[in-house]
């Protein structure tokens, strides 16, 4: 197979992530000339048969990857995920006369999202594991019925932290920030009414977002949602009510065609468990390294951990950048190291990490 450069590193970024490199070669090789057109994908009109074309066979493949039913709408927003902490409530928190919205707070983009939403009507957070340095989900109570949505952040970037279970809801629609894991494991998108996800991860560049919303919770936004975070009106334009990033969206559907090689996402995620469990093989059989999540929590995604001193951990840090592991350092608030295993991240990029841990301890230890 060929390879983008030989000075490639294994890239653990938490985000804007490491990328397929078979993807970034196709790129490379379209990138001047898209489709016999002479032109550049960035040059061509959103507006053009060819990148309807682009853009019909996106959301085709993540319709085909998800198994996604056929009453949710697949969109492609700007703004990124951030943007959607703002564009949910917009939505969705009109459908109720309370104008209320329940959240769950498990990391610091929980917390984000908390904020931007509190201008917009009632929001309850009904759930924290602040008090535990968000090590884990919380226990939540019994879902009130009179809410518009219950939002959640089903992996946790920062602490490396996951819902393994999702939570029932009843008649409350199920909101699921995916930002750090969309893709990554097969899921029951019938169990939400809301699935959004800043690209950056797992599905493409950064800038954008990917929305799939149950078909019936669109059309009452508040009166003030500008048009372009009203998503009956995307939905409406194809996700094309201006011109959105035509590369992000290009890239994407690039992606999603990988995924599909790789054998799906039942496929994929069997190889970040895969992943992961490497890593926390040698945390959990270590006394020089401590694992940030609680076991029952853990992400595959982000795995976080701490060693026994900054100095350690500076050091650390540095030598693995110079055996080209990087970007390994932790989220500042939280420190240590944190190693981001997206879907992009082949095996043998854990298994030199792993083989890093185990002699950084011999050597430090």
């Amino acid at each position: 197979m060929k390879t983008l450069t030989e000075n490639r590193v294994y890239n653990f970024s938490p985000g804007p992530a490491t990328l397929p490199e078979p993807v970034m070669l196709r790129v490379r090789e379209e990138f001047l000339n898209y489709a016999g057109l002479g032109a550049s994908i960035i040059e061509i009109s959103h507006r053009s048969k060819e990148f309807d074309a682009v853009v019909d066979g996106a959301i085709a493949l993540f319709r085909e990857l998800t198994l996604l039913p056929s009453d949710y709408s697949v969109l492609f927003v700007h703004g990124g995920g951030r943007m959607q902490f703002a564009a949910v409530p917009m939505n969705l928190i009109g459908r109720v006369a309370s104008k209320r919205a329940l959240y769950v707070e498990t990391d610091a983009f929980s917390t984000n999202a908390i904020q931007d939403a509190a201008p917009y009507g009632q929001i309850d957070v009904i759930a924290s594991s602040k008090q535990t340095a968000f090590d884990r989900i919380p226990t939540l109570p019994p879902v009130p019925q009179d809410a518009a949505y219950l939002h959640i952040t089903t992996n946790n970037t920062v602490y490396g932290t996951r819902w393994n279970r999702f939570p029932e809801t009843g008649e409350v629609p199920l909101v699921g920030d995916s930002t750090s894991e969309i893709l990554s494991r097969v899921i029951d998108y019938s169990r939400f009414g809301m699935v959004y996800a800043g690209m950056q991860k797992n599905l493409g560049p950064s800038g954008t977002a990917i929305v799939v919303i149950r078909k019936d919770l669109l059309g009452k936004p508040l009166p003030y949602t500008p048009p372009l975070l009203n998503y009956a009106t995307l939905e409406k334009n194809n996700s094309m009510l201006n011109t959105p990033s035509t590369f992000n969206i290009y890239v994407a559907g690039l992606v999603l065609g990988w995924i599909k090689e790789q054998g799906g996402i039942a496929a994929v995620e069997g190889r970040n468990n895969q992943k992961a469990k490497l890593l926390y093989d040698c945390i959990d059989g270590s006394q020089f390294y401590k694992g940030v999540a609680q076991p029952e929590h853990r992400s595959a995604m982000n795995v976080t951990f701490k060693l026994p001193s900054e100095e350690l951990t500076d050091q650390f840090v540095k030598k693995a950048n110079k055996e080209g592991l990087y970007a390994l350092k932790g989220y500042r608030s939280v420190g240590g190291i944190r190693a981001s295993l997206y879907n992009a991240m082949p095996i043998e990029g854990a298994e030199a990490l792993a083989a890093f841990m185990k002699d950084f301890e011999r050597a430090a230890g």
